[in-house]
């Protein structure tokens, strides 16, 4: 199994420790085994409040902050790596699938876990595999998808260790 994180850090409240990082890359892998993902990308960016409002505004339509957003990628980049590069017959670029970007507000979730009462790495964590389960299809529309995906959420968060 090839399922990548790539990241990024675009707010200043909160250190992205390796040990945190470490913990995403565990929630990734767990994540994609129970949905049968076997590769692909994730691109995760730490974001403020501005600038995840502005995301969500432009994307959304929805005038405020908000805590995760999910942006799904339904192609590969080998088509257009074919293009870019103009590969010799019979050669190949091994490149993941990406399956899409994950956007976290930081302090939004340092807010959450206090709310909750429990660690802001479980909060980033919920965070990151409610994103990733988004970038697969789920949604939480109704109860019942509510349910399934709050289900797989904490099934996947339990395997690690990041209870409440």
């Amino acid at each position: 199994m090839s399922v990548q994180l790539a990241w990024d850090n675009n707010q200043e409240q909160y250190n992205i420790s390796d040990e945190l990082i470490s913990l995403l890359t565990q929630l990734l892998e767990k994540a994609a085994e129970m949905e049968g993902v076997d590769e692909g990308e994730v691109a995760l960016t730490f974001v403020d409040d501005e600038e995840i409002h502005e995301l969500n505004k432009e994307y959304r339509g929805i005038d405020r902050p908000t805590d995760v957003l999910s942006f799904a990628m339904n192609e590969t980049l080998d088509e257009e790596l074919d293009i870019v590069y103009e590969l010799e017959e019979g050669e190949s670029m091994d490149v993941p699938d990406v399956l899409g970007d994950i956007i976290i507000s930081v302090p939004t979730a340092i807010a959450q876990s206090e709310e909750y009462g429990h660690s802001v790495e479980r909060e980033l964590g919920f965070l990151f595999v409610h994103g990733f389960l988004h970038l697969l299809g789920y949604d939480h529309q109704d109860e019942t998808s509510e349910a399934e995906m709050m289900g797989k959420q904490e099934a996947v968060l339990a395997s690690v260790g990041l209870t409440r």
